[in-house]
């Protein structure tokens, strides 16, 4: 689904992401982890196309996606959630989705036409709520939303775009555990029809969630494998992990 070869990126004197190499396989949920400042949302934004990469190239699909921008690699199906929550706060959580569909299908919808008249739309938002759990707050400003219920629809805009790969950057951040274990949830339901790359500082979430794990360091890739071969890994214990996830 998705290959990078060899994937570098400077700041400056920082070396961000070192000859990165990595598959994310159709049908997985590939966790990317590391410590801060390792370069995991840096890796993110070279494979989104956010920021250029200064060597190494990006595959989608067989398809060299290195140099194409960013909205032109979510129509091919590669879609990304922020860190930091991204939504339309003054508009309602059914018309945050509503816009997301549009922009993708190319629609006629305007907020200046009656709601019956785009019921093909609305209809699919509509179902992406239900899918994300927030089908009951369809009405409500998106800015009155708790931080995990906001998460979560950000996940929904990333799903309207009908994407093949979608990369979560640590959206369990901020999160208590109530809200952690409803993602978790929303992330188990997308995987049936998904692929995922995942940053994330949840180690149970990870171990839970991922069928294969990557860890980065200082900008290169340490060690890729199952989640019982990392957890076992002495490099990554002692880089990242220590005691955290027990054997």
């Amino acid at each position: 689904m998705l290959r990078l070869e060899r994937l570098r990126k400077r700041f400056g004197g920082v070396v961000a992401t070192d000859d990165v190499t990595l598959e994310v396989a159709a049908g997985e949920v590939h966790a990317l982890i590391g410590p801060n400042g390792a370069g995991k949302t840096t890796l993110i934004g070279q494979i989104c196309g956010s920021l250029a990469s200064d060597a190494g190239e990006v595959f989608f699909q067989d398809r060299k996606i290195t140099g194409i921008s960013q909205h032109t690699r979510v129509a091919a199906g590669l879609a990304r959630s922020y860190q930091i929550t991204s939504i339309f706060r003054r508009f309602s959580v059914l018309d945050n989705l509503a816009l997301a569909v549009q922009a993708r299908s190319g629609s006629s919808f305007s907020f200046w036409k009656p709601v019956r008249n785009e019921t093909g739309l609305f209809d699919e938002a509509f179902s992406i709520l239900e899918e994300i759990g927030l089908s009951g707050k369809k009405d409500q400003l998106a800015s009155t939303l708790a931080h995990g219920e906001q998460r979560a629809l950000e996940v929904g805009l990333a799903l309207a775009t009908r994407p093949k790969l979608v990369l979560l950057d640590e959206p369990m951040a901020g999160m208590g555990p109530e809200e952690s274990a409803r993602m978790i949830g929303l992330i188990g339901r997308v995987r049936s029809r998904v692929a995922v790359l995942l940053v994330e500082h949840d180690m149970d979430a990870v171990f839970r969630l991922a069928d294969r794990i990557s860890v980065l360091v200082n900008g290169r890739l340490l060690a890729t494998g199952a989640p019982q071969e990392i957890r076992m890994n002495e490099d990554v214990r002692r880089a990242y992990l220590g005691d955290e996830v027990a054997a």
